[in-house]
């Protein structure tokens, strides 16, 4: 059903074989998902089912989508950022067969109109990451709603915002929470997040972490991993937050908590992670020092007010990849990292193989189940099994080589031996 006129659209189609290799270096990373493409390759889980998908366009994605196909499914896929495709990568599934719609620097007009290209496909499942491609279904193609069976969505933020959807009675379709996973969320979120956002600070910037104030705003799973990492580089934490639980975590954690208007004038790095809008804007920008790096690693780019920072600026300049130079009218400089979005992704590759192999085979399992479900699941969001949790667990443990105690059968009698006391 795709439009047979324009079967993909990419940057460059000549990338394919540069992609080709970080697919396959990317499967060499991902047991656990390749071990799930063999068994349902074989049963042909997915067949007669179409999957839109929109999910940030990287090799680890490259390795989902080929997996899903291999299932049986036809699949239409675009980029859910408009600065975190991989083209290389774009242009291998693509070469592939893959009808996708993706190419790093889109318009904001772009990335919609490649959304409704995927749509195209008239898809009965949905795979999301901040839950554009469900919100285009329901407000710009409701009619299309009916023929979904489900939809599964990847990041706090679109999770958030589905299940304020389900709250209000809007929700068309069942849709499974990934994102809340345990073996997303406190994996994926945490070690993945910490690890590829300094990836994207350091190779936009080059600066030494060590001994900078590195300010955290959010200490959520994602500012957890940031922190960490940051804190592992030597740099001097110092986190930001309005729920007093997270804060005190920050506290037990060792890192200094102070409000954003107090950190703003100390910090030498700033990074987002709130899924919030407005986090950092025009009072904090007027007290920041000269030099200060500001970038964002939740979904949207709205955490960072770069209008009011504007309003500040006399000239810009892109003084390297990723990293804009904001001269101020009063002269000091503000460096912003990949315009506002996604550090990560936009500046670095985003989250390595090895933790996104859970992420992603939890995706698949997901559709698995909404393929053979969903038609019965309520209306609302829904949470990944626990059994499931721990399976993908497991099995990842295994690949690692490591190997776990069992409870006995007195244990697992006991554990449930309410009468049981001292």
């Amino acid at each position: 059903m795709v439009n047979a006129k324009l079967p993909y659209k990419v940057a460059d189609l000549a990338l394919a074989e540069a992609g080709r290799k970080r697919i396959d270096w990317a499967e060499s990373r991902m047991p656990v998902l390749m071990a799930l493409r063999e068994e349902h390759a074989k049963r042909q889980s997915l067949k007669g089912t179409r999957v839109a998908g929109c999910l940030h366009v990287t090799k680890e994605t490259a390795v989902l989508v080929r997996t899903i196909v291999a299932a049986g499914a036809e699949v239409a896929w675009s980029g859910c950022n408009p600065l975190s495709t991989q083209d290389d990568v774009a242009a291998a599934l693509a070469a592939g067969g893959v009808p996708i719609y993706a190419w790093h620097g889109m318009s904001v007009e772009e990335f919609y109109w490649a959304i409704d290209r995927t749509l195209d496909l008239h898809p009965t499942l949905t795979l999301d990451d901040g839950a554009d491609l469900i919100f285009s279904v329901h407000n710009r193609h409701p009619e299309l709603a009916k023929e979904v069976v489900g939809g599964t969505e990847e990041t706090t933020t679109g999770v958030h915002r589905l299940r304020a959807m389900a709250a209000a009675g809007a929700l068309k379709y069942p849709v499974i929470a990934v994102n809340d996973a345990e073996t997303k969320w406190d994996f994926d979120n945490v070690f993945g997040t910490g690890q590829s956002s300094l990836d994207g600070i350091l190779r936009a910037t080059s600066v030494l972490l060590a001994g900078k104030n590195f300010v955290v705003a959010g200490f959520g799973h994602c500012g957890w991993g940031c922190a960490m990492r940051a804190k592992g580089q030597g740099a001097n934490v110092i986190c930001t937050e309005v729920k007093p639980t997270a804060a005190l975590k920050a506290v037990l954690h060792g890192h200094r908590v102070l409000p954003m208007d107090e950190a703003a004038s100390i910090g030498d790095i700033f990074i987002t992670a709130t899924g919030m809008k407005d986090v950092i804007v025009k009072r904090h920008f007027e007290r920041m020092k000269d030099g200060a790096i500001v970038c964002n690693t939740g979904h949207y780019d709205c955490e960072i007010n770069l209008k009011d920072l504007e309003a500040l600026t006399a000239s810009v300049r892109e003084i390297r990849p990723n990293c804009d130079e904001h001269v101020l009218r009063d002269g000091r400089r503000i460096y912003v990292l990949a315009k506002g979005r996604l550090v990560n992704l936009a500046a670095a590759e985003g989250h390595p193989s090895e933790v996104m192999d859970m992420s992603f085979a939890n995706q698949f399992l997901s559709l698995v189940r909404l393929a053979q479900e969903g038609r019965s699941l309520p209306v609302a969001v829904h949470d990944i099994p626990e059994a499931q949790d721990q399976e993908l667990a497991g099995l990842k443990l295994k690949t690692l080589g490591v190997g776990i105690d069992a409870l006995t059968e007195d244990q697992i009698r006991y554990a449930s031996d309410y009468a049981s006391g001292t």
